[in-house]
């Protein structure tokens, strides 16, 4: 059942076009009450002990208890490619770290793990019979991934090596931006990704977040892409809600 519904929007992302988001959880179950409530999102098994999270029978999430509770709980954008062992090389030539070498994820993929040079972590998904989302930009979907660093300049440098296409080509439409951390986070803050869901309403949003213990990093604030609140939910792992 899960393969129909994941074809019902099914589309081809190009390499380097946020492709999907994931979170590490400590409690999964607890994470589906959250996340259900939130957004609307109903859930299935997916690979191993993930599941997948649901809009309107879409695939649009997974989530996936934390196999070790000393890493973060933490939500993470993977961006498209066709070949995650040639980019994987292209990343550690421009500078970058391979923190997960690509591994098989049954049919669905092939996935790693990167950082940029400053240590700002994001994935990698090679697609077998699963794409990525079946929906995004949409409501109580993935809409943005905005990266925080302090550098722009060398972060555009580096991701436009990688991903020219997606970033500057002539029909790009990228949902990926930079910013400097010090802009909405304390300058300690390390350079890191937020992913970004879209919501109708943010200040109602806002009160869902906190009446189910999540609470607010930053206020909303309005930026060229939307008006943005940066939340974490019930166990720590960052976001950020955007009307646009």
């Amino acid at each position: 059942m899960a393969e129909n519904r994941a074809s019902v929007n099914e589309e081809t992302y190009g390499e380097g076009v946020p492709c999907w988001v994931d979170a590490e959880l400590p409690d999964v179950e607890a994470g589906k009450r959250f996340y259900g409530e939130l957004f609307g999102w109903t859930f299935e098994e997916a690979y191993g002990s993930s599941v997948w999270a649901l809009l309107a029978g879409d695939r649009v999430a997974s989530l996936a208890p934390k196999t070790d509770g000393r890493m973060p709980t933490v939500w993470t954008v993977s961006f498209a490619t066709t070949d995650a062992e040639a980019l994987g090389r292209r990343i550690t030539a421009a500078g970058g770290r391979m923190v997960m070498a690509p591994f098989p994820v049954g049919d669905l993929g092939t996935a790693a793990l990167a950082t940029d040079p400053e240590g700002a972590v994001f994935g990698l998904w090679q697609p077998g019979t699963h794409p990525g989302f079946g929906r995004r930009r949409e409501p109580n979907t993935f809409v943005w991934a905005q990266l925080y660093t302090r550098d722009t300049a060398a972060a555009n440098s580096f991701y436009g090596g990688l991903f020219h296409d997606a970033l500057f080509g002539t029909e790009a439409r990228p949902d990926f931006g930079r910013a400097v951390v010090t802009e909405v986070f304390p300058a300690e803050m390390p350079p890191h990704f937020v992913a970004h869901f879209r919501v109708t309403d943010l200040d109602d949003a806002l009160g869902t977040v906190q009446r189910l213990d999540g609470r607010v990093q930053a206020p909303p604030f309005e930026t060229s892409y939307g008006r943005v609140a940066v939340v974490t939910d019930n166990q720590g792992a960052s976001f950020a809600l955007l009307q646009r």
